[in-house]
């Protein structure tokens, strides 16, 4: 009786061997098929430059834009409470990594830090060219004695306006008032002597204006030059 009743050709069922394989011992199993190689892993490490606010968006270019947009430093936490984040330390990575990459491609400005925050400033080899651009007004420049004022003001803060005479041996009302005005010096408290009067100590604006992070980066004055 034929196997194949229906005369329908039967499937080989062995595999084609390459004719340079290698010869496969008689009585030998086969080698086992080639695993398939495996898939590369698509975790990343959360540097500084895959760091994403809340809502998806590139952390590195979103601080980068809200530091170009102003012209007052902006704290860390006002730069994470803007971005939707409940820590700092994430604005600092990338604040760090963006200054790399100002350094690094010989950009003109950097993220400095400034009354307490943070503040993107033109290098100062630039500054002769900029002053070019924007000419100060000659309004606004302080006297020698409003200077020497906010000096003695800055150093010896917080001081009630008959400390600041004292040193000054001349009346100050004026000159703390017109302070004030190009807020540089504002009222602080109250003396707890007699009459109460008003302490005076300087502003953010200050600290902005001399390039100071805050009131101990001021020069130590037993290391300024004396007068001529």
């Amino acid at each position: 009786m034929s196997e194949n009743p229906t005369n329908l050709p039967v499937a080989d069922s062995t595999v084609p061997v390459p004719a340079d394989a290698p010869a496969v011992p008689e009585g030998s199993a086969p080698p086992a098929p080639a695993e398939p190689m495996a898939a590369p892993s698509s975790s990343v490490s959360l540097d500084s430059a895959t760091l994403l606010t809340p809502d998806s968006m590139p952390l590195l270019q979103v601080v980068e834009a809200l530091l170009f947009s102003t012209d007052v430093p902006l704290s860390p936490g006002k730069l994470a409470e803007t971005v939707g984040l409940d820590s700092t330390r994430p604005i600092k990575e990338v604040i760090a990594q963006l200054n790399q990459g100002y350094e690094s491609r010989q950009a003109a400005y950097r993220i400095e830090e400034r009354a307490s925050g943070y503040q993107l400033l033109t290098l100062p080899q630039y500054a002769d060219y900029v002053e070019r651009l924007v000419r100060k007004k000659d309004e606004g420049r302080l006297t020698p004695a409003s200077l020497e004022t906010l000096a003695i003001v800055a150093y010896k803060q917080p001081i009630i306006r008959a400390d600041v005479e004292a040193i000054r041996g001349v009346a100050c009302g004026e000159v703390l008032r017109s302070l004030m005005e190009h807020n540089l010096v504002k009222i602080v408290g109250r003396a707890e002597i007699v009459g109460r009067p008003m302490l005076y100590g300087t502003t953010r604006y200050f600290l902005e204006v001399f390039g100071l992070a805050n009131l101990k980066d001021l020069p130590k004055a037993d290391l300024l030059k004396q007068p001529l």
